[in-house]
């Protein structure tokens, strides 16, 4: 497994990461056994980075991170989760009396004095565009409650704007074969800054895993069912904003492009992370399996094994996103 710097923290994370928001909610029941059986089946295969957030079952995935690591001893992963969501989406929420609060929590759910990396967690640009907002963060690290800082964002001008601050340290945003736009600005302006960019929703909430059907169906409480027009949250956030059967449609293409040995999801997290500018991708995981299919996707970075030849699947990429999704995605996120 590849390991990359995070940022100028001095630390390293992996190519291929691990995304939590599964083993807390939204995506049906995943049982406290099954979570930590993803966590051990991740480290095991070289993931040194586990990104969750303060909501993510209440607390419930930064809980069984910090039980799961407490008894990892010697374990070189970072944790990044995030915060912001616990109230209203208000510019007027996010003060410096309710970070102390929302990481004095996050440290207690993980058990450590001082938090690895703490994300803003999709806040309004006017959050990310105010000088208090990092006068805020910046002194939660003077204060040693958190180690570093980034944000998580939906669109590529928040990306941007936050890439633009000297002490922030990564930005999460949606990058897959179905939302491109991050290639044009956002990734070279980060390389460019030393911030590290984590892409995730990188199988877009399934549509990438080549498993779905016109006939698929999901649980009431898995946001692939309540979301997919936005009712809840961003509707970017559930199957990266495509429509259901266009993404099918698109998803097969690309996986008729591929070599028969390799999966449509591990030439996906492949290519996304040999992306320049890139740092991790993280995907979720809901079970073993699915876990160990995504860190070994690593080895297709290295060439290892099959034909796979990722300049041949980048231009399919790149074409099956102008024909089908550009006019339709490009100009919203």
């Amino acid at each position: 497994m590849q390991q990359r710097p995070l940022g100028r923290t001095g630390r390293e994370v992996s190519a291929i990461g691990l995304g939590t928001w599964q083993l807390g909610a939204d995506w049906g029941d995943v049982s406290e056994s099954d979570a930590r059986a993803v966590l051990e089946a991740s480290a095991d295969r070289g993931v040194t980075l586990f990104d969750t957030a303060d909501v993510y079952g209440d607390g419930r995935s930064e809980s069984i991170i910090g039980a799961f690591l407490a008894e990892r001893r010697g374990h070189d992963i970072v944790v990044a989760t995030k915060m912001g969501r616990r109230l209203e989406q208000e510019p007027e929420n996010y003060t410096p009396e309710n970070f102390r609060a929302w990481t004095e929590r996050s440290r207690r759910n993980l058990g450590v004095e001082t938090l690895d990396l703490v994300q803003l967690h999709c806040p309004p640009t006017a959050v990310i565009e105010d000088d208090a907002t990092y006068d805020a963060l910046d002194a939660l690290v003077a204060g040693g409650a958190i180690a570093a800082y980034g944000v998580s964002v939906e669109t590529s001008a928040q990306a941007l704007a936050a890439i633009s601050r000297p002490n922030v340290t990564n930005v999460q945003i949606i990058l897959n074969p179905f939302r491109l736009k991050p290639l044009d600005e956002v990734l070279p302006a980060a390389e460019a800054a030393g911030v590290a960019i984590f892409a995730r929703v990188p199988l877009a909430s399934g549509l990438l895993s080549g498993k779905y059907t016109s006939s698929t169906t999901f649980a009431e409480n898995d946001h692939r069912s309540y979301n997919r027009h936005g009712e809840a949250f961003d509707r970017g956030e559930t199957f990266s904003g495509v429509d259901y059967e266009t993404g099918l449609d698109a998803a097969a293409e690309l996986a008729a492009a591929l070599p028969s040995d390799v999966p449509l999801p591990a030439a996906t997290l492949a290519w996304i992370a040999s992306l320049p500018g890139v740092t991790s991708v993280i995907p979720g995981a809901r079970n073993v399996s699915q876990a160990q299919s995504n860190a070994d996707a690593a080895a297709l970075l290295a060439g290892e094994g099959s034909g796979f030849d990722l300049a041949a699947f980048d231009a399919v990429v790149r074409d099956v996103y102008d024909r089908r999704l550009r006019e339709a995605i490009h100009p919203l996120w």
